[in-house]
């Protein structure tokens, strides 16, 4: 399989890019997940968008958001891996490309996470810790995690 991946500002990407992301997000947020919510919340236009091709094939996605749009802190958010890609690793591969753009982009401060309840494990294996209580985000039990500067 072969892996690229491209980082882009929002006026960066194409038609196509734009277009197979929101594709991607919608698939599994609104149709597998069966959650009613508007996913195009403005905070886009702000963000950086990790794009991660598997053959040429939008595999996984994520945005990195700057402190203060959504969290005091830099954050991470939308992460998703195309059904067709799940159990390759590719989930792991486009955090990891995120934590480093994050520190790339924002500098080596905490990054925030609003992690669904089930990938929990997943992202504890990143290095990020549960923050607080659970809560509901449309529907879907979610929690805090941070993960701590770099070094």
């Amino acid at each position: 399989m072969d892996i690229t991946h491209r980082i882009k500002q929002f006026d960066e990407l194409n038609a196509a890019e734009l277009y197979g992301l929101l594709k991607l997000r919608s698939e599994v947020f609104v149709v597998e997940q069966n959650c009613v919510f508007l996913d195009q919340d403005d905070k886009d236009q702000q963000c950086h968008h990790l794009l991660l091709f598997a053959d040429g094939t939008l595999a996984a996605y994520c945005r990195l958001l700057p402190a203060g749009l959504s969290y005091p802190e830099v954050s991470i958010g939308r992460v998703v891996t195309s059904p067709a890609f799940r159990g390759t690793g590719l989930g792991r591969k486009v955090m990891e490309l995120a934590i480093g753009y994050c520190n790339e982009l924002f500098g080596n401060h905490i990054i925030r996470i609003g992690a669904q309840t089930y990938a929990l494990a997943f992202y504890a294996s990143l290095g990020f810790t549960a923050q607080g209580d659970t809560y509901d985000e449309d529907g879907i039990e979610h929690v805090e995690m941070t993960l701590p500067p770099a070094g």
